[in-house]
């Protein structure tokens, strides 16, 4: 399917790695510059060469940090408008309620929802005077679920909810939407790490921690297994293009069935 992007800009944060990095090669792929960004220039590099060695032509890397306000002006001075705008910066971090101190609460929010209000808020108005742009949240299921062991990071994803839910409230009438889309669990570099450190068995192989962990913390889930990060990015690739006009303001699942509730 050609989804029209030959003529499209797009930036996608927190983009050398996972589910950024896929994003970016979708887009990439279908015909659109990209601009990936990272802190660190070695990983920056890498993955431009890497996109570009499966034949996305145009893509270009931004050295900055789109989780500071400093970051998000040198992105927006780098790059001053683009089409599409993948607001997918984020972290994690398993920790007992009680233990979230104000620093990590404020660390998180930071990171996770003030990157993509920032850059959003750079972009946003250039959108809305062309009258087309596309802006995509990576929120999460845990948005909607939120989990007892980390909801610190549930509470950012419900925020980023919100936050395209708003903007896409002042998009009526235009080419424009805002739309957020939802992963569930999504294979990363350090995701054995994760899945080892709630194993009732460190020792078992990766295979049986995976297992594990769908049978005794996401038990919900349809798919039983991690999601892989090209899975998430084909959704995100569509939302992105053109053919997805009447698709806005809506939090697209991508989470292999985890969430039980059909809104």
């Amino acid at each position: 399917m050609d989804l029209k992007l030959n003529d499209k800009t797009a930036l996608v944060t927190g983009s050398t790695a996972g589910i950024g990095l896929e994003i970016a090669r979708a887009l990439a792929v279908e015909g659109a510059k990209v601009f990936v960004t990272g802190r660190a220039q070695d990983r920056l590099d890498a993955a431009v060469a890497d996109i570009r060695a499966s034949g996305g032509e145009k893509i270009e890397g931004v050295l900055a940090d789109a989780a500071t306000a400093d970051g998000a002006a040198a992105i927006l001075e780098a790059v001053p408008a683009v089409d599409i705008l993948v607001n997918n910066l984020g972290i994690y971090e398993m920790k007992a309620f009680v233990d979230i101190s104000d620093e990590d609460w404020l660390h998180l929010f930071e990171v996770n929802v003030m990157s993509g209000v920032r850059l959003s808020r750079g972009y946003f108005p250039g959108m809305l005077e062309r009258d087309w742009g596309r802006v995509i949240f990576i929120s999460s299921e845990s948005g909607l679920a939120i989990p007892g062991e980390m909801v610190h990071y549930g509470m950012t994803k419900s925020a980023q909810l919100a936050v395209a839910r708003g903007m896409a409230q002042q998009t009526k009438g235009t080419g424009v939407t805002v739309n957020s889309v939802l992963p569930g669990p999504t294979r990363a570099a350090a995701i054995a790490d994760f899945l080892k450190s709630v194993s009732s068995n460190p020792d078992a192989s990766p295979e049986e921690h995976e297992a594990e962990f769908f049978t005794k913390h996401r038990s919900s889930s349809l798919l039983q297994r991690m999601i892989e990060p090209q899975e998430i990015a084909s959704l995100v690739a569509y939302v992105a293009s053109p053919l997805s006009a009447a698709t806005n303001g809506a939090s697209l699942k991508a989470e292999g069935g985890l969430v039980t509730t059909i809104a």
